[in-house]
């Protein structure tokens, strides 16, 4: 007798249907697509937007603080740091106050492409509210939400 090609006891439908992770996951890759095609003229991704925008302080934030502000581990971000990097986009300094922590500053490259890309970031970003309006979807609703949880 041959094994189901399923776990039957499952309950599969339900997760599909119900599943907050899920959802959340499908809508993160779905707007990243879609501000990756939007700000590819500048030549950065979404994720390289948050990364320069979380950098664009007066005062050089810590490793920690940027991880901090973008949900990611240290690791993560200092991968995802190196292409900004080596396109002259930002850079990292020793901290005066702790020789032991690095600071991430923007180049004036780096500036010039996050000033490039705010204003599409900005169509893009009513655009996508507008759409959640007419879909009955009530954005600040929707971020209150993914705020609580995070």
């Amino acid at each position: 007798m041959s094994k189901p090609a399923h776990a039957p006891d499952v309950p599969t439908r339900h997760i599909h249907d119900k599943c907050l992770c899920l959802h959340a996951q499908r809508a993160a890759r779905a707007l990243a697509r879609r501000f990756d095609e939007a700000l590819r003229p500048v030549g950065i991704t979404s994720g390289q937007f948050s990364l320069l925008n979380a950098m664009n302080r007066a005062e050089p934030r810590s490793m920690g603080e940027v991880a901090a502000i973008l949900a990611m581990d240290r690791t993560t971000l200092t991968a995802n740091l190196k292409p900004l990097e080596r396109e002259g986009l930002m850079k990292t300094e020793t901290d005066p106050a702790d020789r032991r922590a690095r600071k991430l500053l923007l180049t004036a490259e780096g500036r010039k492409r996050l000033r490039a890309a705010a204003p599409i970031w900005k169509r893009t970003h009513a655009a996508l509210e507008r759409e959640m309006t007419a879909a009955a979807a009530n954005p600040a609703t929707t971020r209150a939400g993914l705020r609580a949880i995070a």
